[in-house]
């Protein structure tokens, strides 16, 4: 889930995949249709996949099961689409209901960019001479602005550093090189895709997916980053992703839980709580505006489970 959320906060609509030979919902599937319900991605078309494995009648009763499962959801009225990606059956039907039914959403360019990072990694192989080696490279998406080739950025948190005894984190700037979208090089970037940027950082730095979660935008302009806050709780009836339906309990004080904020993961220790906020003590710190919406989940077994979502009260 932590995976899937962080994915998912780089998104403007989405596809939510069901298997026709399995009864509907999984666990799984209530628990990613809850989950973008709190992201507030709204644009959903459901793809009722592997039809070659089921009889006509069989696929029928999978498609009432789907419409029973979505009924008073966002995806109520979203189109479902049979198809076999095996055999390529429908996929066209498919593309042709994604160019219909997902629009692109309006932007302000005049926003300062805030891209948050979904990868980082060092392009160079193994063995590269000192003098060709290039900085390294960052993947994401655009969640607003536009960024151009030459642009000086900050990135935030940033590096792991101790000072004093203590650990800190110091934001790192630097200035970007290429972009690229697919195999082309564009001169600068808008929300909506992936993208991923070259920059002069010292490849060691950005290797193994290490800035994963990290926001990038302009020096002195970028959310504020937190190691603790205060989180307006809105907590679910019942846990979603278990095949038995659990009530969702209180939060209580010295809990653990785990927080996807944008695209970054982190856990948080309760260190206060009052009717409906819980005061948070970060492991890892993370950038993020007020109007972000947090996910909370909770670990139950040997899972953490998606249970609520709130909001940083300043």
């Amino acid at each position: 889930m932590a995976t899937m959320l962080s994915g998912a906060a780089i998104m403007d609509a989405a596809l939510l995949l069901i298997a026709a030979n399995e009864p509907c919902p999984q666990p799984q599937t209530k628990e990613h249709l809850m989950a973008l319900e709190i992201i507030g991605i709204k644009d959903i078309i459901i793809v009722q996949n592997k039809i070659d494995l089921v009889s006509e009648e069989q696929a029928k009763e999978n498609y009432n099961q789907i419409k029973n499962f979505v009924k008073g959801t966002i995806a109520e009225q979203a189109p479902i689409i049979p198809i076999s990606a095996q055999h390529n059956t429908n996929i066209d039907y498919l593309i042709k209901t994604i160019v219909e039914n997902f629009k692109i959403p309006k932007r302000d360019p005049k926003k300062p960019p805030i891209m948050l990072i979904a990868r980082s990694f060092d392009i160079n192989k193994p063995g590269t001479e000192i003098k060709d080696l290039v900085g390294g490279a960052l993947g994401g998406s655009l969640k607003q602005g536009i960024l151009k080739q030459g642009d000086e950025i900050e990135i935030v948190p940033g590096l792991r550093k101790e000072k004093d005894n203590k650990i800190i984190y110091q934001s790192i700037k630097t200035e970007i090189v290429r972009i690229m979208t697919g195999k082309e090089e564009i001169d600068q970037a808008s929300p909506g895709g992936s993208i991923g940027i070259s920059t002069k950082l010292d490849p060691s730095i950005v290797k193994a997916d290490s800035l994963i979660g990290n926001i990038i935008g302009h020096p002195g302009k970028l959310p504020k980053v937190w190691d603790s806050f205060k989180l307006k709780q809105h907590l679910l009836e019942k846990v979603v992703g278990l095949k038995d339906e659990l009530a969702v309990e209180p939060i209580k004080k010295g809990e653990t839980l785990m927080l996807n904020v944008n695209s970054a993961t982190t856990v948080a220790t309760v260190t206060d709580l009052s009717k409906d906020k819980i005061n948070l003590k970060l492991k890892l710190p993370v950038a993020a505006d007020l109007t972000d919406r947090i996910t909370i989940s909770r670990l139950i077994g040997s899972r953490f489970r998606l249970i609520g979502w709130g909001q940083i009260e300043n």
